[in-house]
């Protein structure tokens, strides 16, 4: 959401601020966004100030009234009926918006209010201790600082963020602040089976083996991420997390109930809104482009609140941050005279850095087209 009014927005922009400057004195405290709360911030920098839409591409407003399907995973191994309802129904939501939460996932309650609370403890214990964790340096087994994209963006979101690679070569523990360790650890296996379970369903809503999206590598790299959106004194102005798709195969997110998640479905903002228990799975890019646009990836982003903070623990199945020549293409057994390839051949690691590239909100999968 950006503010209304654009003559109030560009008073608020002075093209002739040294905005290099002041995104460097931001990152240089190694503090975020929590650190602007923590200091009593009462108006959101200029950094953070969305450029104004042109209102010929402004989408309609958000939308309450279409709900994405929660899809109930009680039983799907052991009744072949249930098994085949859920196939169907993820078949439904993949090749339309790319979103469907899913409850009675295995995922017990405690563990994911421990993801929950293991995110809100590294991201408010003491700034010192957070500090020491600060980097940009995406090598490193685990990264926390706020916004990624700080430099490149056209505006800076109102977020912090710590992220981990957690397979296929998982940190040492003692590489992890305390803070969230145990959490990582335990969260990541819990999620590494539930994705193994989703790629199975999503393998048969193509037609295809149990196994096929696992064997040809959907399923190799998992990475976390915590995200912590403090409290916004003028949310009007900015965003939570700006209109982006996922880039990797799928994405499981675990979020509290504050909301704030909207796709971009049918040309509105659809919220998602949060149910208890469930988790919110989602098509990333390149899992359209091996399905041969079968599978959707939909744009998303996250509003930016008065209330917080909204806390939510997002996992993405991709090997971006590992080392790989393993190629992707689309799937052989999907492909047919009438239906022949629509995207060239790529690495995950080639498709993201593409994807970091496209700052003007058009699909890295454009890129890729035959």
């Amino acid at each position: 959401m950006v503010a209304n009014g654009s003559n109030a927005v560009q008073a608020s922009i002075d093209s002739n601020y040294d905005r290099e400057t002041e995104l460097k004195a931001f990152d240089d405290t190694k503090a975020g966004v929590k650190g602007l709360v923590d200091a009593g911030v009462a108006t959101v920098p200029r950094i953070f100030i969305q450029p104004p839409c042109n209102s010929s591409e402004t989408p309609a407003p958000a939308k309450n009234q279409f709900s994405f399907p929660v899809i109930d995973l009680a039983g799907i191994r052991e009744d072949p009926i249930r098994r085949k309802k859920a196939v169907g129904k993820i078949r439904d939501a993949v090749e339309t918006g790319g979103f469907f939460q899913v409850i009675n996932h295995g995922i017990a309650g405690r563990v994911l209010a421990e993801a929950l609370d293991g995110t809100r403890r590294f991201h408010e214990q003491d700034a010192d201790v957070r500090k020491q964790w600060y980097t940009r340096d995406a090598g490193k087994g685990f990264v926390y600082n706020s916004n990624f994209n700080l430099y490149s963006a056209p505006a800076a979101c109102w977020r912090d963020t710590f992220n981990c690679t957690m397979a296929p070569k998982p940190p040492n523990p003692e590489e992890l602040p305390e803070a969230c360790r145990a959490m990582l650890v335990e969260y990541s296996k819990e999620v590494t089976q539930l994705g193994d379970s989703l790629f199975e369903l999503l393998s048969e809503a193509l037609g295809l083996n149990p196994s096929h999206l696992k064997d040809i590598g959907c399923a190799d790299g998992l990475v976390i991420m915590g995200h912590y959106y403090p409290a916004c004194p003028q949310p009007e102005l900015t965003m939570g997390t700006s209109e982006h798709a996922d880039s990797g195969f799928l994405t499981v997110l675990l979020q509290d109930q504050l909301g704030g998640l909207q796709v971009h479905y049918q040309n509105q903002w659809v919220n998602i809104l949060p149910t208890p228990g469930a988790l919110v799975v989602n098509i990333g890019d390149i899992l359209q482009l091996v399905t041969n646009d079968k599978f959707k990836s939909s744009k998303h982003r996250v509003l930016a609140n008065r209330i917080g903070p909204r806390v939510s623990v997002a996992c993405f199945f991709t090997t971006a941050m590992q080392p790989s020549t393993k190629v992707f293409k689309p799937i052989n057994e999907l492909l047919s005279e009438d239906d022949p390839p629509k995207y060239r051949e790529t690495t995950v690691r080639e498709f993201k850095e593409h994807t970091i590239k496209c700052l003007d909100r058009t699909s890295a999968l454009l890129h890729f087209k035959l």
